[in-house]
């Protein structure tokens, strides 16, 4: 992806996100139907949103997720640094990546690459660009985080808690995401490839329509899922 792409892209996150999360409670009173463009199991709760509001989402949405398939994250031919020797690397997670944000722009990657961060507390985190590869991350707590641009293949996510969280092309290809809860999460351009979503939570997730179809093409997605999400 080109300089000027990214940088459309990562505005174009940021502009997704500021509008979902405006939208208040999903507790709010139900909206009947789904945006159009946007996936969602059940009803999506966005009720204080004005008209045009809910079609810029959706419409957020499926470009993100048109871009991101287009370049599948790249994650085929991008190079990987030499695992970095700080010993206390695994511990960075605590404080985040603030420098990237959405985008993902950083002087250094945030490298979680065979860390073990079981039942750690990863709340509100700003993880954009990390290398979760081969990490075992199983029961934490990723509530609110965003996840932008991450590399997250073959890892252990069993039990994880991404509710509230912003996937924006993360890539979880042949992870164990067995148990992981996605309620009410932003799901953009990312990648479940081979991953196993057995008992997997996707209630009340937003979910681009490309990104929707790579979902239900994963085998081990729960049937009451498949039927919730509306997977043919």
């Amino acid at each position: 992806m080109t300089t000027t792409s990214s940088i459309a892209s990562g505005c174009l996150a940021l502009f997704l996100i500021a509008a979902f999360f405006s939208c208040g409670s999903p507790e709010g009173p139900k909206v009947r139907g789904a945006p159009r463009g946007v996936a969602s199991s059940r009803h999506l709760r966005m009720a204080t949103c004005a008209k045009g509001r809910r079609q810029a989402v959706a419409g957020g949405l499926s470009l993100l997720g048109g871009m991101a398939s287009q370049a599948a994250f790249a994650a085929t031919g991008r190079k990987f640094p030499p695992i970095d020797p700080n010993p206390n690397r695994c511990e960075l997670a605590i404080d985040g990546n603030n420098i990237g944000q959405a985008n993902a722009v950083s002087d250094k990657e945030l490298d979680l690459r065979l860390c073990n961060l079981d039942n750690r507390k990863l709340v509100g985190k700003t993880l954009s660009g990390g290398l979760f590869q081969g990490g075992t991350f199983n029961e934490a707590d990723f509530t609110e985080a965003v996840m932008s641009k991450a590399y997250a293949a073959k890892a252990s996510f069993k039990n994880a808690d991404f509710t509230n969280s912003v996937l924006d092309r993360v890539v979880f290809d042949e992870s164990d995401l067995r148990g992981a809860k996605f309620t009410n999460a932003v799901v953009t351009g990312a990648s479940f490839d081979g991953a196993d979503l057995t008992d997997t939570v996707w209630e009340d997730a937003v979910i681009g329509q490309q990104d929707l179809k790579r979902l239900c093409a994963n085998p081990t997605l729960p049937a009451d899922v498949r039927e919730e999400l509306g997977c043919a």
